[in-house]
């Protein structure tokens, strides 16, 4: 017998988890209901409506399998759908799929796909479309950062990357289409197996990553298919219709869009995405009325901005996410827990938290941060016996991070080489790597600074080509395995390059049906985390953006991400 869920009638009571935990945006405009939809259309009624907003520079890349950055997704969430989509209550809801099933023992997941579904250049698009997309997610030639953590579960996932040893190396040859993902002969019915129950897997096919992606388009053009607009096929509910990089994208309605956004709220023909870097140009562009919405304000400004819940129009909400600094584990000194470790310490993250960030963030204490549960609470609360992994006492701090260099051959930092710090110049990001300076000279060490343009900064961070960098996680679902399996060795969005087969151990018993066994796995591999100093956690994300009263319609979710579809302008 099957649990049949009808997504439309009951997936939310069967999502309930805590997402709303993390609380709704104090920017979310409740578009919902018919007087919503009226005054929406009525506003954004004549010809050549849009608006216009700065959610990032450049994109790393558009392509939904190969994109990691919080920018790319912020597009590709209003241009792709995947089989699911999370609403604005963080609720999963049906996408290009418009009913699911699980089997009794959650291996085995049917999705039925909706009627009518099309391509933005008009041809259809069936099941066939989805499980080339999941099997090109997996293939190695894809070299998808998110493999693992998006399609690891699924049965045949180790033959289709080729069986690899403990070192990495492949000990057969990779067969992606061995990866368990099945279309029914009539393109409706979608049926993914997976090799062990995954409670949360609703929310990764609810994941931008495992959006289709049409077969034609992509082996006709290469790795530039997802660059120019006139081989940008998608099927979300807009499309891209001008691109100018380092200037804007312009989306505009897709006219053959059929999906799970109520297209009765898709009323402006255009959405204009800034692509802009530099912060102090993003402010002008607000202050000038070019764009509604701009998530780099420039630091310096926030103290004369008034806060939204006061009458302005500077919001400010709290994400899942945590801001922490990568070390090049596998180069020296950094291959040293001591050296780590000290270099952790030596930081006082309330001071980072609450003067050079003036207070926007808040200090971390540990990798996974606030808003995210396991089966008895929130599991920040539950980690380490109840106590913070890092101490609030500075100076304790201090001084046992001079006793750990001393331990690990350099006492005052004498013998220590000179280090590189990589950041892009963005927010808080320079003016953190000048307070790590004076930070880490308390402990005789010399530091240079390396700002990187950002189109540049993610592939090298990737490539392992630093010694030190700035790094962050925001998560793409509300299970700590997000953030901790990012460490385990071989993972595509482990830029530390840390190893430690303790830990991959203890992630692989993490994957189980059993919700109190697999939180439990996943608390101790937290504890070998930071026992280890994997990385550095510095502070606990917030996002900050200014919003023009205008602008209606669109919403922040606690994943970071800004959703467009709904926007319009109110005159």
């Amino acid at each position: 017998m099957k649990n049949k869920r009808i997504i439309a009638a009951a997936m939310a009571a069967g999502m309930a988890v805590s997402l709303a935990a993390c609380g709704g945006s104090a920017s979310t405009t409740d578009t919902t209901g018919d007087t919503a939809t009226t005054e929406a259309a009525a506003a954004a009624d004549g010809e050549g409506t849009g608006f216009t907003v700065q959610i990032g520079p450049n994109p790393e890349t558009l392509d939904p399998a190969l994109n990691a950055s919080i920018d790319g997704g912020n597009t590709l969430l209003t241009i792709e759908e995947p089989l699911l989509i999370v609403d604005e209550n963080n609720e999963v809801q049906p996408g290009q799929a418009e009913s699911y099933e699980v089997s009794d023992d959650g291996l085995v997941w049917t999705f039925h796909l909706r009627d009518g579904l099309k391509w933005s250049d008009g041809s259809d698009l069936t099941a066939a479309d989805f499980e080339y997309s999941f099997k090109r997610l997996a293939s190695p030639d894809t070299a998808a950062p998110y493999a693992e953590t998006v399609v690891g579960m699924i049965d045949g996932y180790q033959d289709a990357i080729g069986n690899p040893d403990a070192d990495g190396n492949t000990t057969t040859d990779p067969d992606w289409d061995a990866l368990n993902v099945v279309a029914s002969e009539d393109g409706k019915d979608l049926t993914i197996t997976l090799s062990y129950p995954c409670s949360y897997f609703d929310k990764l096919a609810a994941f931008v990553a495992t959006a289709p992606v049409q077969q034609a388009t992509v082996e006709t053009n290469g790795d530039a298919w997802c660059t120019e607009p006139d081989t940008f096929v998608c099927n979300g509910p807009y499309m891209i219709t001008d691109w100018t990089p380092s200037e804007r994208i312009v989306l505009s309605k897709n006219p053959n869009y059929v999906g799970g956004w109520d297209s009765s709220k898709i009323v402006s023909d255009t959405i204009t995405l800034l692509l802009l870097e530099d912060s102090s140009a993003a402010y002008a562009a607000y202050n000038s009325g070019e764009a509604q919405l701009i998530k780099d304000v420039p630091t310096d400004e926030i103290p004369s901005l008034t806060r939204a819940e006061d009458g302005g129009d500077f919001y400010l909400d709290e994400i899942m996410g945590t801001y922490y600094i990568s070390l090049n584990d596998q180069k020296e000194p950094f291959t040293d827990p001591n050296v780590r470790k000290a270099l952790s310490l030596a930081i006082d993250r309330d001071y980072v938290a609450n003067t050079i960030m003036q207070g926007i963030y808040t200090p971390a204490t540990a990798l996974v941060g606030p808003g995210i549960v396991d089966n008895e609470g929130y599991f920040m609360d539950n980690a380490n016996g109840g106590k913070p992994y890092i101490s609030d006492d500075y100076e304790a701090n201090l001084a046992e991070a001079k006793q750990l260099m001393a331990e690990a051959g350099y006492p005052d930092g004498e013998g220590f080489p000179v280090i590189e710090y990589s950041a892009n110049d963005a927010g808080y990001h320079v003016a953190v790597a000048e307070y790590l300076q004076q930070a880490w000279g308390e402990l005789g060490i010399s530091m240079n600074i390396n700002k990187v343009e950002w189109s540049s900064f993610i592939p090298m961070r990737r490539a392992g080509d630093y010694d030190i960098s700035r790094n962050g996680w925001s998560m793409d679902y509300n299970d700590p395995s997000n953030m901790l399996e990012l460490f385990t060795t071989n993972n595509g969005n482990n830029d530390g390059k840390y190893a430690n087969p303790a830990f991959d151990k203890v992630i692989e018993e993490s994957r189980v049906a059993d919700k109190a066994t697999h939180f439990e796995k996943l608390h101790e591999a937290e504890d070998i985390l930071m026992a280890d100093t994997a990385c550095i956690p510095v502070a606990y994300y917030n996002d900050f953006w200014l919003q023009s009263p205008s602008l209606k319609g669109t919403w922040h979710s606690p994943y970071g991400y800004w959703y467009l579809q709904y926007g319009y302008i109110e005159e």
